[in-house]
């Protein structure tokens, strides 16, 4: 059976995740990208054709041109639903494309929760810089369509809104931005995976961010369970929005007890959450992954371990420069926390500097029984380190 994989630049998720997985299921998977070289570099061993996957028009043509496929995959946060809508057209188990748009589309998943009376945010759209606007200041200011708190900036008046979104506008030329209230609280993550029957729950982190202005995550703290209240009121707001088959990283905020969603990226957590997930709940998570688009029931209770404790540390470039000299891969336990410390920027790369998790130079994933621990180790481990950039 034929996997087809819709893909743009190479990540740990599939060259660590996916493809294993898939390997594993005994499926031949084809990537679909346009950017064939990065992939055929990165994945020697798949088979990878050019296609300009953003186009779902395109994507039919390709697959239908090379073969019928038995599964059509992305975990792009672009490419939900160019894939949803392949795999409908060729009537292959999927998400649905209106769900797969209302999470991409930040505008319109605020219209969707307002409208069905879960939760209402104000939020306006902007194309212009100079368009004014009556907003609850503070607010934040994004990408209607953008992920990885790229070019996501906390504004403090219709002034500082105005010069922010020009210096967006100008990086990204026809480019909508969404101008929404800022949401106060405790910033968390709902890790779920469903099969269109049933969902489950698989955990969450906390997020600790860099300050203000920008939202660039520095820590993820895994979380087990959250409350129940709060967990039933994301799931609700996830229901509205149509969201229950495959893979789904949630982001909300909880104040004084209510949980309001930041975004949704319908598909598996990024920059490796989704690699110590699945070690640390002791599950094939990216095979349940994948046989929910074989068609494949997910089972009743899929096993996960709920006795660990983990986070996962990104220690980030502070100033635009060349990496002249870092730390290697290394793996070891500590006082009985593995520690997985993999770079994420090679030596005499440069790079300006960001402001997104671009600035990222590598991830630590550290796991234990005992979060103390676990956090003491991880920051002893991190204390060591040293990475130098020269301008």
């Amino acid at each position: 059976m034929r996997l087809y994989l819709l893909a743009l630049n190479p990540t740990d998720s599939v060259t660590e995740g996916f493809l294993p997985a898939a390997a594993r299921l005994g499926l031949d998977v084809t990537v679909l990208t346009d950017q064939p070289d990065a992939h055929r570099r990165t994945c020697p061993d798949v088979e990878v054709l050019e296609c300009d996957v953003r186009d779902f028009r395109a994507v039919v043509s390709r697959i239908s041109a090379h073969g019928r496929p038995g599964a059509v995959f992305t975990n792009s946060d672009h490419l939900q639903t160019q894939a949803a809508l392949a795999a409908d057209y060729f009537g292959l188990p999927g998400k649905d494309w209106r769900a797969t748009l209302r999470c991409q589309d930040k505008a319109e998943m605020r219209r969707r929760l307002a409208a069905a009376g879960v939760d209402a945010v104000w939020s306006a759209e902007l194309t212009e810089p100079a368009a004014p606007l009556d907003a609850p200041y503070q607010c934040v200011v994004k990408p209607r369509e953008g992920v990885a708190s790229e070019d996501v900036l906390l504004v403090d008046g219709p002034e500082d809104l105005a010069i922010r979104a020009k210096e967006i506008l100008e990086r990204r030329p026809g480019t909508t931005l969404v101008v929404e209230e800022f949401l106060p609280g405790e910033l968390c993550t709902l890790e779920t995976l469903g099969d269109g029957r049933v969902r489950h729950v698989l955990g969450g982190f906390r997020t600790a961010l860099s300050p203000p202005p920008h939202f660039v995550e520095q820590r993820l703290t895994f979380v087990p369970a959250h409350p129940e209240p709060v967990v039933a009121q994301v799931l609700a707001q996830l229901d509205v929005l149509g969201v229950g088959f495959g893979a789904c990283h949630t982001e909300f905020v909880v104040h004084e007890g209510r949980a309001r969603i930041i975004e949704v990226n319908y598909r598996a957590i990024g920059d490796q959450c989704d690699l110590l997930l699945e070690g640390l709940l002791g599950i094939p998570l990216f095979e349940h992954i994948l046989r929910t688009y074989l068609g494949e029931p997910l089972p009743a209770d899929p096993g996960a371990r709920r006795d660990r404790a983990a986070v996962l540390e990104y220690p980030c470039a502070d100033r635009a420069g060349t990496l002249t000299d870092a730390p290697a891969a290394t793996e070891l336990t500590v006082d009985g926390v593995c520690l997985t410390y993999r770079p994420l920027r090679a030596v005499g790369e440069r790079h300006e500097l960001y402001r997104t998790n671009r600035d990222y130079l590598g991830v630590l994933r550290a796991t234990g029984t005992d979060q103390d621990t676990v956090d003491r180790v991880a920051a002893g481990f991190l204390a060591g380190l040293r990475w130098e950039i020269r301008a």
